[in-house]
């Protein structure tokens, strides 16, 4: 069977609260208009932690999933902390990324990476304080451009992956579904461009080679990969139509709640294709 699609929303520095209520207000009944099964496909939104508290405390409120649609459970954190408490001014710790009921946390993005100053060595970290604290790490990993065109792709990620998991592989091990990957090809975040389905679908395959190396085949079966990159609707489809793609991290087309779930009914529909197709996942 395919593996379970999981679309995320990143919405990076955008959305205050107010705008991120009316997105959810147009959200919720978009996607019954869409006829998303939620016990198909995995849908998170990651707001900054600012909103991202104050709408679990809304839902905690409320005292119930909000007008059918798994609320809470749809929220995941942007990033967290290497360390896991102490003098970090601003800083989010995994610990409490996880005391609100949180599952998911973003780590290791290319943003991240060359603005503030994540290493590989961080990175490592913040995954091994995620595991340990129960939330899974959607670990991304890319290269950029100068690293494509020098032919070295495959070799950086492979270097990424391997610091980023091997301090971890027992946690990762252990946990069912405690880890993602996001192949986020750093050339494409944010430029329109658009890495071919085809060549996302073959480093994602790598991908998953590689993780049958650090982490064993079972594991490295069930983990799921997604693409992000200038994902949009238009060619969300043909993506999650890889055999190697579970789905998409999706950045500025997930700001707006119809092309956000455009892009979730592209991938419930890749998923029915992925079950009738016998070479399949």
């Amino acid at each position: 069977m395919p593996r379970k699609p999981l679309i995320a929303a990143n919405w990076k520095l955008a959305k205050t609260l107010t705008e991120a209520k009316s997105y959810l207000d147009a959200f919720k009944p978009e996607l019954s208009a869409q006829q998303i099964d939620l016990s198909q496909i995995e849908v998170l939104l990651a707001p900054t932690s600012l909103v991202l508290g104050a709408l679990v405390g809304q839902a905690m409120a409320s005292g119930a999933e909000a007008d059918g649609c798994p609320f809470k459970r749809m929220l995941a954190a942007q990033n967290l902390a290497a360390q896991p408490e102490g003098a970090y001014t601003g800083e989010v710790s995994a610990k409490m990324v996880a005391d609100l009921g949180l599952g998911y946390a973003i780590i290791g993005h290319s943003e991240r990476r060359s603005l503030f100053g994540d290493t590989d060595d961080i990175v490592a970290e913040k995954v091994k304080r995620a595991l340990e604290a129960g939330v899974a790490p959607i670990l991304c990993v890319g290269e950029t451009l100068e690293q494509r065109e020098a032919g070295q792709t495959d070799a950086v990620i492979r270097q990424q992956l391997k610091i980023a998991i091997n301090s971890s592989v027992e946690a990762i091990n252990a946990g069912k579904n405690a880890l993602v990957i996001a192949y986020e090809p750093v050339w494409a975040i944010g430029t329109g461009q658009t890495c071919d389905a085809i060549e996302a679908d073959r480093v994602c395959g790598m991908i998953r080679g590689e993780l049958t190396q650090l982490l064993g085949e079972a594991t490295a079966n069930t983990t799921r990969i997604q693409y992000g990159g200038s994902v949009k609707p238009e060619n969300a489809l043909e993506l999650m139509q890889q055999p190697e793609i579970d789905g998409a991290l999706v950045g500025g087309a997930s700001l707006d709640p119809v092309s956000f779930v455009k892009i979730v009914a592209a991938a419930q529909q890749a998923l029915a294709l992925k079950a009738q197709c016998p070479v399949a996942v």
